[in-house]
């Protein structure tokens, strides 16, 4: 599955009140990888997303380039999967594994969104979890229930719908359990995190499978931990933009090997955790090197 059309190499910035500039280079770049980004629309002061800037935010997105979102949870209302497909734009519709019976794995709810916006011209890929291999504590200290329900799940959905791919998004390599049971994924997702030199990844996988994948997320932090090689500390786009610039750069030459781009993030996440009306200094993730230093800070990695 490829996708074709023009990319100006791009880094879009989020400002910390879910505000927008885009800092354009200036080759233009032809690939056949589509290009996406991660979208989960908070504001400040807030943990509910809300769709209050969405025409602005797709214009931005598309003047990066970007073709496809993805987003965590699935989008309900009818009219903003109507504004992507306005735009010939495309969404990757993640479904969570308990998420109080709202189109759900563990309720099986996510097949009633699947039948309800299967034909709907703005879905993309169903995408099943997001790095649950990170956590066996959301299924009772045993990922093998998570396995199981991401086996069943990809079955059920190849019944009811033959028209769009399925895949998961896991974190890094795959062990041999998730590979057995992601066997039937139409391709898998991968959130790789490795300082901003991500092609490595491309060979590990390759030396265990030659399924189909796409990055899922990648990115760099724009929060600066300490000040190194004239990279001030604090927020920093300018440094998150080097380091984004140099993940696409690195990954290009390697274009072939892959089905699609997806940085993450294009708002912030104050809403996370602590006071969502202020950033919480400090923050982890799991197999995250925290570009651009020293750590990971979730709450601010917009793009």
């Amino acid at each position: 599955m490829k996708n074709y059309f023009i990319l100006f190499s791009f880094i879009v910035f989020a400002s910390c009140a879910n505000q927008t500039a885009i800092e354009p280079q200036e080759d233009v770049v032809s690939a056949d990888y589509f290009k996406a980004i991660c979208y989960h629309p908070v504001s400040v002061g807030s943990t509910e997303r809300s769709w209050e800037f969405i025409d602005r935010d797709l214009d931005l997105m598309q003047e990066a380039g970007i073709n496809v979102v993805r987003v965590y949870v699935p989008i309900v209302e009818k009219e903003i999967l109507d504004k992507f497909a306005e735009r010939e734009m495309k969404v990757i519709t993640s479904f969570g594994y308990n998420q109080d019976s709202t189109y759900d794995l563990y309720s099986g709810t996510y097949l009633d969104y699947v039948k309800m916006y299967k034909d709907h011209p703005a879905i993309y890929l169903w995408e099943l979890g997001n790095e649950y291999n990170y956590h066996p504590e959301w299924f009772g200290g045993d990922l093998m229930n998570w396995y199981t329900t991401l086996e069943a799940a990809v079955n059920a959905i190849h019944l009811e719908d033959t028209s769009h791919q399925v895949t998961t998004a896991h974190g890094e390599v795959p062990d041999s359990t998730a590979l057995h049971y992601g066997r039937k994924l139409d391709m898998w997702g991968f959130n790789v995190y490795r300082w901003d030199l991500p092609a490595s990844f491309v060979q590990d996988w390759r030396a265990k499978s030659d399924q189909p994948f796409y990055f899922s997320e990648l990115g760099a932090d724009s929060y600066m931990t300490i000040e190194k090689d004239s990279l001030a500390q604090g927020v920093n786009e300018h440094a998150q933009a080097l380091a984004v610039a140099q993940i696409i750069d690195e990954l290009e030459p390697l274009a072939s090997e892959f089905e699609g781009m997806t940085l993450f993030s294009f708002t912030d996440g104050w809403w996370k955790a602590g006071n969502p009306d202020t950033q919480d200094i400090g923050g982890w993730a799991p197999n995250s090197s925290g570009v651009p230093m020293v750590r990971s800070h979730i709450e601010q990695i917009p793009v």
